[in-house]
């Protein structure tokens, strides 16, 4: 019973986590950067969600859909304050803007919001498995993960707008020429990126209490589990996130929550040691 328990709730952490890191994976897909600052996307998207629905009134349909615009405004935002001017450059200098940018969120967010958590129980009720009482919120964050990571996947490899927003950081002038707007799609990546997060922080809410710290440690854990599961493929990013998910779960079912980051950052480690382009990514191809 520990353990099915235990697979249960790593499941639905896996798949926040990778919906956190499918947005590490579309930034560099598209520029070869990442936003440093999805921890706190992912804040924002539970916390406008949790003002719009509960303080405005509105239903959470609707808060969900505004918050989610709001979080791909900050998306652009980061990328033309945080990203494009030091990109621009060849600068890496962007590496800490991202981070400068996130703090700056957190910390409006706590002044604002304030520091104390915050219930946000938009949706009730469960179901038995196996003698299990499962949450319906536990079953859908599963599902909408691995629905967003076949979405990306079939958009970028499908459809001619994803195709065109992946040749950006292979030639930029190439596509320059062949009609792509180049910063639009950079910015459009990172919109995105940033939608991912928000969602995974609304799906996330009624398990978590929502505060303005809530993000740094699940943006910490997702960009590991990007880098595990190779940050070029859509599909290993969303399994490297549920494996990870459920290692965590399994060790503090088993072991106790002492051992949680010990032991899986451990393993992290072990499994780049062996495969440095991660579980599920590709050496890259380099042109002589």
């Amino acid at each position: 019973m520990l353990v099915i328990s235990a697979l249960i709730t790593g499941l639905g952490l896996g798949s926040m986590y990778g919906l956190l890191a499918l947005g590490f994976h579309v930034t560099y897909a598209v520029s070869a950067t990442v936003n440093f600052a999805q921890g706190s996307s992912m804040m924002l998207g539970a916390v406008f969600a949790y003002a719009l629905a509960t303080r405005l009134g509105l239903p959470v349909f609707a808060a969900s859909f505004l918050s989610l615009l709001l979080c791909a405004a900050y998306g652009v935002l980061v990328e033309r304050l945080a990203v494009r001017p030091f990109a621009s450059r060849g600068s890496n200098a962007w590496l800490m803007a991202t981070v400068a940018l996130g703090i700056v969120a957190d910390n409006t967010v706590l002044f604002t919001f304030g520091k104390e958590p915050r219930g946000f129980q938009w949706t009730t009720g469960g179901m038995e498995i196996a003698g299990i009482h499962v949450s319906y919120i536990q079953m859908l964050i599963p599902l909408a993960g691995i629905a967003f990571a076949f979405l990306l996947s079939f958009f970028s490899n499908r459809t001619r707008t994803g195709k065109a927003m992946l040749a950006v950081v292979q030639n930029p002038d190439a596509a320059r020429l062949m009609g792509i707007n180049v910063p639009v799609a950079i910015s459009a990546a990172f919109a995105l990126s940033t939608v991912l997060a928000g969602a995974a922080g609304i799906l996330i809410a009624p398990l978590f209490n929502v505060n303005a710290d809530m993000g740094t440690v699940f943006g910490l854990k997702a960009f590991a589990v990007a880098i595990l599961g190779g940050i070029t493929s859509a599909w290993g990013v969303m399994a490297a996130g549920l494996i990870f998910g459920l290692v965590e779960a399994l060790i503090t079912a088993l072991l106790g929550s002492t051992y949680t980051q010990i032991l899986s950052f451990t393993l992290v480690i072990v499994a780049l040691a062996l495969k440095p382009n991660g579980l599920f990514g590709r050496a890259e191809v380099k042109k002589v």
